[in-house]
């Protein structure tokens, strides 16, 4: 929302007054901005951890991606983000991690099989097949106060509102096992990144923002510093682009997805691109 304008949301006003000043800045790269000049094209791929690692709140169970049926839909998924033809393959790692560095180096080398872990399913098998000498990890690690938000919400009797989300959440986990279980990885990878199944999971943070109050805004700090870390991940993609004809592959766990397509398509110097637009 502008902030020096008033909106009308569901009956209420909101009106808040301010300033807003920008200071020019020039990009080392580039700086204009018309669709007639080229950009550097960011696409952020959605998946889900093919290793079952269990860190989330709320885990897909996947089938053992090594065995000869996933292994061919593997080589699939690679054909279809050949097209893409990415410059740079960025990861769920941190900046300079050293064992993603050694690990890609020993694939390179025939001394690394193929882990179960997505990083390494798609992303070093990308990378391989299109030459790349690197793999690059963009991680931000952060806070992300899930508990405080349970507790908010038993401490002031909105305990049913915070479990029916959990609910919702929950079901749409199941839903993506079950068509995994069906379909093919390219199947459920357009599945998970389809635009209503991304703007139904960024929902579920917007709804938990609603628990709080002010001076206790449990729902919306979750939702803050979930931001903090996309827009660090993001500002560690685009540190990578070099020029206008960098193309970069972001591979990360779907629950990212939503936000940072977001900061990708608010670049004025970065067009987004989606893993349907490859299909068509």
């Amino acid at each position: 929302m502008n902030n020096r304008l008033g909106a009308m949301l569901g009956g209420i006003l909101i009106i808040a007054s301010g300033v807003w000043m920008q200071r020019a800045v020039s990009h080392p790269v580039f700086s204009q901005t018309s669709s007639q000049v080229p950009r550097a094209e960011v696409l952020v791929l959605g998946v889900y951890h093919m290793a079952n690692p269990g860190r989330d709140d709320f885990n897909t169970q996947a089938d053992d991606v090594l065995t000869p049926k996933r292994q061919a839909e593997m080589s699939q998924v690679a054909g279809v983000l050949k097209k893409f033809n990415p410059t740079k393959i960025v990861v769920e790692r941190d900046p300079g991690d050293k064992r993603l560095a050694k690990d890609y180096s020993d694939y390179l080398a025939g001394k690394h099989d193929l882990t179960r872990n997505e990083i390494e399913q798609i992303g070093f098998r990308l990378a391989r097949e299109l030459g790349h000498k690197s793999v690059f990890g963009v991680d931000a690690d952060g806070e992300f106060p899930y508990p405080r938000v349970a507790k908010y919400a038993k401490a002031t009797g909105r305990s049913a509102e915070f479990e029916q989300i959990e609910r919702e959440i929950g079901a749409m986990v199941k839903a993506q096992d079950a068509y995994l279980s069906t379909h093919s990885v390219l199947e459920t990878l357009l599945y998970m990144n389809a635009d209503e199944k991304v703007a139904e999971a960024v929902g579920f943070y917007y709804r938990q923002a609603h628990l709080g109050e002010p001076w206790d805004w449990a729902g919306a700090d979750l939702l803050a510093d979930w931001f903090r870390r996309n827009i660090r991940i993001y500002s560690n993609v685009v540190q990578l682009v070099e020029s206008s004809n960098e193309r970069i592959l972001v591979l990360f766990g779907a629950g990212h997805l939503g936000w940072l397509q977001q900061n990708f398509s608010s670049d004025p110097n970065i067009r987004l691109r989606k893993l349907g637009q490859l299909i068509k």
